[in-house]
């Protein structure tokens, strides 16, 4: 009796045991990481706008970039990241994703800014994102370890995405500066770029 009491008390215990691991496994699998993340991403991009802006200060090379003030540099990047959020948290969505990117590429012509340097801009935001991913969450477990590294390709799968935007962008409003202001031949300007316009035009 007394064995049969430790065993029945042994199988409770095991069941308890298998119950919380179950509850953990929930709390991470509902992605605390990510959801950690797009908040940051939300509510504080003015901090990783500040963090960008000084990356760019670094990159000598960003000429048109560190010609702006920091107040300037801040506003022109500090919507990428809700944007990222909203990517995260979504999943794709082109028509969102492509026409914020495909406008940022359009606006680097208006500006005067070289599309290496608008591109480069944008790369230099991933990496304030990977560089606060790997300061700020403690890999202290398989589970965070896991969520962490399937995280990481989703940021880059955005940026990734978003450079592609960016050049059509760029593309769209360097053919249209040509035809407007130049009045090269549209035969011209289809012959060298070769691109379709994310506007579709007839």
């Amino acid at each position: 009796e007394d064995l049969e009491r430790k065993a029945r008390f042994l199988r409770a215990a095991q069941k308890c045991a298998r119950m919380l691991d179950k509850e953990r496994g929930a709390w991470y699998s509902g992605g605390m990481i990510d959801r950690v993340l797009i908040d940051t991403l939300n509510f504080k991009a003015a901090i990783l706008a500040a963090r960008w802006t000084k990356q760019i200060r670094k990159a000598d090379h960003l000429r048109h970039y560190n010609a702006l003030s920091d107040d300037k540099l801040r506003q022109l990047i500090e919507s990428v990241f809700p944007q990222l959020a909203r990517f995260l948290e979504h999943g794709l969505d082109r028509s969102i994703l492509g026409e914020y990117c495909v406008t940022m590429g359009k606006s680097g012509v208006q500006h005067g800014f070289p599309l290496s340097e608008v591109v480069y801009g944008l790369r230099l935001s991933q990496q304030v994102v990977l560089e606060y991913i790997e300061s700020e969450f403690v890999l202290d477990n398989p589970v965070a370890l896991y969520q962490t590294l399937s995280l990481v390709p989703k940021v880059a799968d955005f940026f990734v995405l978003g450079c592609f935007y960016i050049n059509k962008g760029f593309q769209e409003a360097t053919v249209e500066k040509l035809s407007a202001v130049e009045n090269i031949p549209k035969e011209t300007l289809t012959k060298y770029f070769k691109d379709d316009f994310f506007y579709k035009k007839e």
